[in-house]
């Protein structure tokens, strides 16, 4: 089965991955890891064929939701699916090269997530020293080992090791709990695990009766069932300011009686109504 995941070596993501299992039990023979140079290509890459999983950054306890993540769901595919999902506590390093020290730092790299994660120690630490977010924290060492400038990396320890660099501070995340949700894309039509609880992740857009309340009147047709909303964030619909679509997570299946009828009941206030994919928590 191949599995494609933000590549370089070094990143995150692939610390997650070795940790995580398959959902449901599916790696019966050998795992084909498929480095993509971003989330957008690893998701692309099940939605074309190129890999039958991909391994994303969905959420972060810190920063909120993985903005390159529900894009690519929301407007760039049409054949995926949410099969499961799988928490990492990320442990973030200041990382640099042999001989730098955290007085001569004149640029720290990252992938915006860990910028963010990071915000409180960096205005602290490093007061007016330069931000750069480039794709991803294993890039971000690999630029700053070849670089004869004084800059830092945010990044994890392998990637320290990997590409000949030092770390200068462990753990500066602001928040020790600092857990990111990763989820398991499959090609549409995948079935994931029905044991145990269940989550359900939609998207829905362009309600159609455009006044005050409209969109509360679309929850209630979830809290009125007893369906349990874990997340809602909203989203530009890319359409014109104003005009917006909200993501959702709701605790149950798709095919739970409630559940099923709050979705039914949405379709007809809502234009678009997509399931992104329903599958165990993690």
């Amino acid at each position: 089965m191949r599995v494609s995941f933000l590549g370089p070596a070094g990143t995150f993501t692939e610390d997650a991955l070795r940790e995580a299992s398959l959902p449901g039990g599916e790696a019966g023979g050998e795992i084909e890891l498929v480095r993509t140079p971003t989330v957008h290509d690893a998701i692309l890459a099940v939605e074309r064929g190129g890999s039958e999983r991909a391994f994303v950054p969905f959420e972060n306890s810190i920063e909120g939701s993985v903005r390159s993540t529900l894009d690519t769901l929301a407007f760039e595919t049409e054949s995926v699916t949410i099969v499961g999902e799988h928490d990492f506590r990320v442990h973030a390093h200041l990382i640099a090269r042999e001989g730098v020290e955290l007085g001569d730092v004149a640029a720290v790299l990252s992938h915006p997530q860990p910028l963010g994660q990071c915000a409180g120690f960096l205005r602290e630490n490093l007061p007016g020293v330069e931000r750069r977010s480039v794709s991803s924290t294993a890039e971000a060492v690999r630029m700053v080992g070849e670089s004869v400038r004084p800059w830092a990396a945010i990044g994890a320890r392998a990637a320290a090791e990997l590409y000949g660099c030092v770390v200068l501070r462990e753990g500066i995340e602001d928040e020790a709990d600092n857990v990111t949700r990763f989820v398991w894309i499959a090609p549409a039509g995948t079935a994931a695990e029905r044991s145990g609880p269940q989550r359900t992740s939609l998207v829905f857009s362009e309600l159609g009766a455009d006044h005050p309340g409209a969109l509360v009147e679309a929850l209630q047709e979830f809290s009125g069932r007893g369906v349990n909303l874990s997340r809602i964030e909203s989203r530009p619909l890319r359409q014109g300011l104003g005009r917006y679509m909200f993501f959702c997570d709701l605790e149950g299946a798709v095919d739970d009686e409630p559940v099923a009828a709050a979705l039914e009941a949405l379709r007809t206030k809502a234009e678009s109504v997509r399931i992104l994919g329903s599958y165990p928590m993690g």
